[in-house]
């Protein structure tokens, strides 16, 4: 039964990796400027959005917003 498992999930890698392989080498035109300009907001955006939610998770555990209610 593991023998089985690992053969599968040794041949979705190797799908993953066919799939990733062959995107990665079709021919055409480069990315144009407008295209690296929009990969580098969407990337800084997304670092942004990251950080925030992070200082929302420690600034939140630092006040007690976590912990579980008190009933009297």
């Amino acid at each position: 039964m593991r023998a089985l498992l690992i053969m599968v999930l040794l041949g979705m890698l190797a799908a993953a990796g066919y799939f990733a392989y062959s995107a990665m080498a079709v021919e055409g035109e480069p990315i144009p400027t407008e295209g690296y300009v929009a990969l580098a907001l969407g990337a800084g955006f997304s670092v942004i959005v990251g950080v925030g939610l992070m200082v929302l998770l420690f600034f939140s555990s630092r006040r007690g917003y976590d912990e579980p209610p008190h009933f009297r």
